[in-house]
């Protein structure tokens, strides 16, 4: 139904000059809400290239260059990779693994606030990939999701690799939560955290769309596990998965020498996605960025009308998967 009805007389003078401009509302027409702008998210992921420094300031302009390409995109997320910041280690090469990811962990707090900084100049929530920390003693692993209002969210790798806990002796973290952002509720973990199901599991069950997933591999080997698995997250939690590592070689620093990644946007496989179930990916072991809009219409979408629906269908009756806080 048109809002408004118009009638007039072409030429005023059939009218002798008393024509008259008749206009009135529609009292049943109502504008329907456009909820595509809020629905549809702009993701941007860095496949970032591991280079020497010479200090810290050259690795916040390498980072803002990124976060300013993807700002004036309209992105509503900028995702860097796990470890991302371990070029800084090169100076530290002559002490033992633990002793350099102690001195690395120095470098976070600065820069975090540093990050977070971007994030408010440039009006983008940025994933700032994942980096060391130190505290009691412990070595975590910690993605920071730093928001453009400010606010500052983290989340400590749960799941520890070997390698992890022979070199760096580092720990894992304790805390299951979705994230609330200005675009929707969205989950953080940090790559091998992506390979247990139990884990994406529980955050969708608090609501999370679209799941973030910062990695770090050495070999196309441990690539692909980490691609298949955040794949089959996405189908699994009717959500989105988007990936993002570190590529190239950085010689000069102990257990960093080589990397292998692809950035990608997985989807659940279903008919109002793409039938390949990947949404975007980059071209491989280059440094380059992928820019990707998503539709939390589309979730909603398949969790009432999906060929299978993998989150109402599950038989709870039988199974089901629970958190245990620290300390229960």
């Amino acid at each position: 139904r048109r809002r408004q009805r118009q009638m007039c007389i072409r030429d005023s003078s059939h009218s002798e000059e008393n024509a008259v401009l008749l206009q009135w509302n529609n009292i049943y027409y109502s504008k329907k809400p456009n909820t595509m702008q809020d629905s549809v998210i702009r993701l941007g992921l860095v496949q970032w290239q591991m280079r020497h420094f010479k200090d810290i300031e050259a690795f916040y302009e390498q980072v803002e260059f990124f976060v300013n390409v993807m700002a004036d995109y309209k992105s509503d997320f900028i995702m860097f990779p796990e470890l991302f910041n371990t070029p800084l280690l090169a100076p530290f090469n002559h002490l033992s693994e633990r002793e350099s990811m102690l001195k690395l962990a120095e470098f976070t707090e600065e820069i975090k606030r540093k990050i977070s900084e971007f994030a408010i100049g440039y009006n983008i929530n940025i994933i700032a990939g994942s980096m060391p920390i130190e505290e009691n003693g412990e070595l975590y692993n910690v993605s920071y999701l730093l928001h453009r209002n400010g606010k500052i969210d983290e989340h400590r790798k749960i799941h520890i690799t070997p390698n992890e806990r022979k070199y760096y002796g580092m720990k894992g973290g304790n805390e299951i939560k979705v994230i609330d952002t200005d675009c929707g509720k969205v989950g953080l973990v940090i790559c091998y955290d992506v390979e247990f199901p139990e884990l994406p599991r529980l955050l969708a069950q608090q609501g999370m769309k679209i799941l973030f997933v910062p990695f770090l591999t050495d070999t196309q080997n441990a690539y692909t596990r980490v691609r298949h698995c955040a794949a089959a997250r996405a189908i699994e939690n009717e959500c989105y998965v988007a990936i993002a590592g570190c590529v190239g070689n950085l010689p000069g620093v102990n257990n960093m020498d080589i990397q292998y990644g692809q950035a990608a946007v997985f989807t659940p496989s279903d008919f109002p996605f793409p039938s390949n179930a990947i949404k975007g990916e980059a071209t491989p072991n280059t440094e380059t960025t992928l820019i990707v809009d998503v539709d939390l219409n589309l979730l909603k979408e398949l969790h009432h009308y999906g060929a299978v629906r993998t989150i109402s269908d599950r038989r709870t009756d039988l199974y089901d998967v629970v958190s245990y806080q620290k300390g229960e």
